[in-house]
């Protein structure tokens, strides 16, 4: 026998699937954050660096989205990886960053611990000074177009970061170009468009690029993402491996403009270093 629904009913039954899918995108996937273990297949890895971590922390849109950076402290703990790397626009404003320092600080096992500029901090008009002081003071080294080197005996990885690549261009100076400073590099920048925009002529290409900015999308449905910021290019989250140097985009741990996400949950990756 069919059951003929009221228009009551279906109005009431429809309004808690909302109120539902409302306290998804602004309660659970805003708040837990998600830990992702990726391979990263580097040619000719010295044995000294097989099986080093590295983590991957982006877009934490501080002051908001504080339960997401208590989460992810939480997992960097419980993990304790070699390297901890963060790609930019973890504040939104200069009042913020002693929210940042207490949360770089808050990674009590003490890795090595490198950071960039994102688009955001470029656009708030953080000093610079200011934001390095505030990630040294949780003992992160912040680079500009610069790189910071992890030891292991004779091994040697450098973490490279650059700039954001929105409001300012990476330069890719001759420290960073020499192959022979490094057994290999990974590029941190926070823009992932910047891929497409890597000199033909490197003597080395970079093992990786780590990238955030997209969120992924932050709210989506399935198979379709609405909208991506500017500096995204074709990029969304996830490897990219066709075409150029490896690329990872993380969908980040905070929020931006609306402390809301749907299908796109809140992401720590951390990377396991592998000889190809």
């Amino acid at each position: 026998m069919t059951r003929v629904i009221s228009r009551r009913r279906f109005l009431a039954a429809t309004g808690a699937a909302g109120v539902a899918l409302g306290a998804d995108a602004c309660g659970l996937e805003t708040m837990v954050v998600r830990l992702s273990r990726e391979v990263l297949p580097v040619a000719s890895l010295p044995a000294e660096l097989e099986g080093i971590t590295i983590a991957h922390i982006s877009d934490l849109h501080l002051p908001g989205n504080r339960r997401a950076a208590l989460h992810a402290l939480t997992l960097l703990e419980r993990e304790r990886p070699d390297a901890v790397v963060f790609t930019g626009d973890l504040v939104e404003e200069a009042a913020a960053l002693p929210l940042l320092t207490e949360f770089v600080s808050g990674i009590a096992h003490r890795p090595v611990m490198v950071a960039i500029h994102g688009n955001w901090e470029r656009k708030a008009r953080i000093p610079l000074g200011a934001l390095r002081r505030a990630y040294e003071r949780g003992g992160a080294e912040f680079q500009v177009n610069g790189r910071t080197v992890l030891r292991r005996g004779a091994a040697r990885l450098g973490l490279v970061g650059l700039d954001d690549g929105l409001y300012h261009q990476p330069e890719l100076n001759a420290t960073i170009r020499d192959p022979g400073a490094t057994d290999a590099d990974i590029w941190l920048v926070h823009c992932p468009a910047y891929r497409d925009r890597i000199p033909a002529d490197l003597a080395r290409v970079p093992a990786a690029i780590l990238a955030g900015h997209t969120h992924g999308g932050q709210i989506r449905l399935p198979g379709w993402v609405p909208a991506l910021p500017l500096g995204s290019g074709d990029y969304v989250e996830g490897w990219y491996r066709e075409g150029g140097p490896p690329l990872y985009v993380s969908r980040g741990v905070g929020t931006v403009m609306i402390e809301a996400r749907f299908f796109c949950p809140a992401q720590l990756p951390i990377f396991t270093l592998r000889r190809a």
